[in-house]
């Protein structure tokens, strides 16, 4: 058993897309209309066939905005992405505007920071070594 694919509750899939391409670097690789929304999902650019992450909107689920808004007022991230080296990363998105809650910590053998993906969600990075 693997993981096929995993979710990220986003409160507009345009602005979610143009995010994670352009800003976080992932590729997209499904897009398919259904009724007002997309199956819409990105992977990272070196792993084509790799875990897919969908940009699922939350506006079909009731409880989604309550549960995001919850999250990011405790400051607990909805995910996290694994990085080579958090500080260069932290560095690469803080010079292209991204908007970090936390900068980057360092515990034991890993390093995280945790940024707003502009579409609800505390996103964490990490790193070991």
């Amino acid at each position: 058993m693997r993981i096929n694919l995993a979710s990220v509750l986003v409160d507009d899939q345009d602005k979610a897309l143009k995010f994670y391409t352009d800003v976080l670097g992932f590729t997209k690789k499904t897009d398919v209309p259904l009724g007002e929304d997309r199956w819409l999902t990105v992977v990272a650019p070196d792993e084509p066939d790799g875990t897919e992450l969908v940009l699922e909107p939350d506006r079909q689920v009731p409880a989604a905005k309550p549960f995001k808004r919850a999250l990011v007022d405790d400051g607990i991230p909805y995910t996290s992405f694994a990085v080579t080296d958090v500080n260069a990363e932290y560095e690469r998105l803080r010079h292209l505007g991204v908007r970090f809650t936390q900068e980057p910590l360092e515990m034991q053998s890993t390093t995280t920071a945790v940024f707003d993906d502009t579409c609800g969600n505390l996103i964490q990075i990490a790193s070991d070594g």
